[in-house]
């Protein structure tokens, strides 16, 4: 496979986990709702996605995406490091964005938050000993408020998405770069969009655990 295959797999991938971030997000403002309201509604939404067949199908995709993200993320830092490609330490580097240069620590980061994020939420969700809620949903935003009660792990949840958000800002222009879709004439709009975009997700994100830390402690 060539590196331009390679870089259209980054790109299309990348920029499905942009939208699925979104979704992401949006769903789980409802942690900021007061506690019995948040409990109530965020266990009957996640009830709906583990039982919905067509979200079963995007989340092997998304799974999948990750994957191949991850896999061709390090193949392509591998081997402009050998190359002494995008990496060298040259006028260009010292000119170039510090996320640019830096994207393969960010996704290092990004990609241990995501193993922890899932070993936290996914895994006891699925296979772990979760009690019912009295609507008889499995009662996930017990373990949510649970796992945020941990202050080092609130600090862990806070610091990867201020990686995450220099990754995205990053991984967004250069997505829509290598697919073709970017115009010389909007190239203030795109990044003003990846930068607005980066800072919403990733501070709501990272307002999540800090509210339920400070609120159910």
């Amino acid at each position: 496979m060539n590196t331009l295959t390679r870089k259209l797999i980054m790109a299309a991938t990348g920029l499905f986990l942009v939208f699925f971030l979104l979704i992401h997000f949006l769903g789980n403002t409802q942690l900021f709702l007061e506690p019995e309201h948040a409990r109530e509604s965020f266990n009957s939404y996640s009830a709906f996605l583990s039982g919905n067949p067509l979200i079963k199908v995007v989340s092997y995709v998304l799974y999948l995406s990750i994957i191949f993200h991850a896999i061709y993320a390090l193949v392509i830092t591998l081997k402009n490091n050998k190359s002494g490609g995008h990496y060298k330490k040259d006028n260009r580097a010292k000119s170039s964005k510090w996320a640019s240069r830096n994207m393969g620590v960010l996704g290092t980061i990004v990609l241990i938050f995501i193993v922890l994020h899932f070993q936290n939420f996914w895994y006891k969700y699925k296979f772990g000993q979760v009690g019912l809620d009295p609507n008889g949903n499995k009662d996930l935003y017990e373990v949510v408020v649970t796992a945020f009660s941990q202050g080092w792990l609130v600090i862990v949840y806070v610091v990867a998405m201020f990686a995450l958000g220099y990754h995205l800002v990053h991984g967004i222009n250069s997505g829509i770069r290598t697919l073709g879709l970017f115009n010389p004439k909007f190239v203030r709009w795109t990044k003003a969009f990846a930068l607005i975009y980066s800072i919403v997700i990733c501070a709501g994100f990272a307002l999540m655990p800090i509210y339920i830390y400070f609120t159910q402690n």
